[in-house]
């Protein structure tokens, strides 16, 4: 038998039962509520389901109840499995333990830099500075109110977080000081850029 398929949004879903039996569209709210949908993409609800169907397929969750209100769909209410529960708990410990090779968007058009001109790969870089600047803001506020109400732990990915935003920015703030310097530089012939080898 296959394992069953590791994914963030499988794993909040789960990590959302262990709290007590609930229906997909509330999954997907607390989620959205406790901001964890800044690591855990839950803007297209039928993701959700796909993702529950599998996991009930998997047999990790199950179904608990269904029940139709008066002119509104059926509601079908799921619970986590003991097998659900000890998956749960193997999933995190392999995503703590163990980096990831993951393919963000950042990383991979910066090794595709040379398609642009100087001037607009300043330009776009610029604009990034500028929202890195604004997402760590709101993640300095994200923090600050957590802590008003809640223990630390349930602010950690937002820690973790701005350490990232942090890094990052700090790396564009010095690649567009580069550009703007001609330390970095490229090739071009006829108006394209020139590739090595």
């Amino acid at each position: 038998m296959t394992p069953p398929r590791r994914s963030v949004l499988a794993l909040a879903v789960l990590s959302m039962l262990t709290e007590e039996p609930m229906h997909a569209y509330r999954m997907q709210q607390l989620i959205k509520e406790r901001r964890k949908d800044d690591v855990v993409n839950v803007s297209q609800r039928n993701s959700v389901y796909q993702t529950i169907q599998r996991l009930v397929r998997d047999g990790l969750v199950a179904v608990e109840s269904t029940e139709r209100a008066e002119n509104r769909p059926e509601r079908t209410t799921y619970r986590i499995t003991d097998t659900g529960r000890a998956t749960l708990a193997e999933w995190l410990r392999a995503m703590l333990s163990a980096p990831a090779q993951e393919y963000p968007e950042f990383p991979a058009a910066l090794s595709f830099l040379p398609n642009l001109a100087p001037a607009d790969a300043m330009a776009a870089l610029s604009t990034r500075v500028a929202r890195l600047e604004e997402r760590l803001a709101a993640l300095d506020e994200e923090i600050t109110e957590v802590g008003r109400f809640l223990p630390r732990l349930f602010a950690i990915e937002a820690e973790y977080q701005r350490e990232v935003v942090t890094a990052e920015l700090a790396y564009v703030r010095s690649l567009v000081e580069d550009l703007r310097a001609e330390r970095v530089t490229w090739p071009f012939v006829d108006g394209a850029p020139v590739w090595p080898g």
